[in-house]
């Protein structure tokens, strides 16, 4: 019985085939390369940069900036107001390897928020001020996000990485926040990490 079943599908496949026009077969085809363009298109497009901040001082490699950007340092988050003026705060943040993209958290009515949402370009700086240097800057584009399925885990990651608990009295009050209406959260999408390792420079 399934040796039967098995030719009749056969048959009727070839018969579908012959049915279909040899113009759409060629369509179709452009169309499936079409989309496998479109998603390495999007692969390609995470791939962020990484450039030396000086031609005199020696930058990171893309994994000497990874894990620099997985430590404890402040994040400058730099937006433009609607006068034009430079707006600077130094946040707390979360990097994600994989995706390189820095998630940080905020209120709703903050000149940050604020800013963001007017003028989504942005740029930002991580460093390290004790000898020997280091750091990474670049400029991205910034989108918040106020859905709470993407805020609550967003933040808790955020804690964990600062205060290592989420039972720490200001972790309290940061998800009391992050769970009412007031909290966001910001990603930037960076176009490119300048660095720079003065522990690389040469006596």
């Amino acid at each position: 019985m399934s040796k039967q079943i098995n030719h009749r599908f056969i048959e009727l496949q070839y018969l579908s085939l012959r049915r279909i026009n040899p113009q759409m077969i060629i369509k179709l085809t452009l169309s499936t390369l079409i989309i496998q363009c479109f998603y390495y298109i999007g692969k390609i497009s995470n791939i962020v940069k990484i450039l030396n901040a000086s031609p005199e001082i020696p930058g990171m490699t893309k994994e000497e900036a990874d894990r620099f950007l997985e430590s404890k340092l402040n994040l400058q988050f730099a937006t433009i107001d609607n006068k034009g003026d430079p707006n600077i705060q130094p946040v707390w943040f979360y990097y994600t390897k994989d995706e390189k993209k820095l998630f940080i958290m905020t209120g709703k009515s903050t000149n940050k928020s604020r800013n963001v949402r007017e003028r989504p370009n942005i740029y930002f700086c991580v460093e390290d001020g004790n000898s020997p240097y280091k750091g990474v800057k670049g400029k991205g584009v910034a989108t918040i996000f106020e859905d709470p399925k993407i805020i609550i885990p967003t933040v808790e990651m955020i804690i964990l990485k600062y205060l290592g608990s989420l039972d720490h009295p200001v972790a309290k009050i940061i998800m009391d926040r992050s769970k009412s209406e007031e909290g966001v959260v910001i990603e930037i999408n960076p176009k490119f990490f300048s660095t720079w390792d003065f522990g690389k420079t040469k006596l």
